[in-house]
């Protein structure tokens, strides 16, 4: 089995801005154009985009927003966990990964809009993300703590596990 470092140095992952290490590998030369999106995109999109993404034992992806859905696949390592907070408060758990009688799924899709983190439940998960429309980086938004937990107040010690506190 490879380690963390090894998929790092092989895929030439970058650190993330959420958190973990990434890679884009795929974006569309075809974009989508403003008139055909939803009115939440303010110009064209690529038709979709795919990242590697790598988060090890100790590191997080915090609670962010896109204005897709991207659909997590996994690929090795230890399964992951995904948190899932929607427009109305209510909370899901995603379990990433190869065992579907456990409740593991090979892949999970986030809807648009929803305030979602992430963590390994291992030494290190190695992801792939596909978005569509095409993610663009400003059509993302990190949570922050004080907005989070005002608007979602029951949900605070998750909010306080996966956001960056100032």
């Amino acid at each position: 089995m490879k380690t963390a470092h090894d998929w790092i140095n092989t895929l030439q992952l970058q650190h993330h801005p959420e958190g973990g290490w990434f890679k884009e590998v795929y974006r569309s030369s075809e974009n989508i154009p403003a008139k055909g999106l939803p009115q939440r995109f303010p110009e064209a999109r690529s038709m979709a985009t795919a990242i590697y993404f790598l988060l090890e034992m100790d590191d997080i992806s915090v609670f962010h927003r896109i204005k897709s859905d991207e659909t997590w696949h996994f690929y090795d390592g230890d399964p992951l966990e995904i948190h899932v907070i929607d427009q109305d408060g209510n909370y899901q758990r995603n379990l990433l990964g190869l065992n579907p009688i456990e409740g593991y799924m090979p892949q999970v899709t986030i809807p648009h809009g929803q305030w979602f983190a992430a963590c390994s439940l291992g030494k290190f998960t190695l992801v792939g993300c596909t978005v569509s429309p095409g993610f663009d980086f400003h059509d993302f938004e990190m949570a922050s703590y004080t907005e989070l937990t005002n608007q979602f107040p029951r949900h605070i010690e998750l909010i306080k596990q996966f956001t960056k506190q100032s």
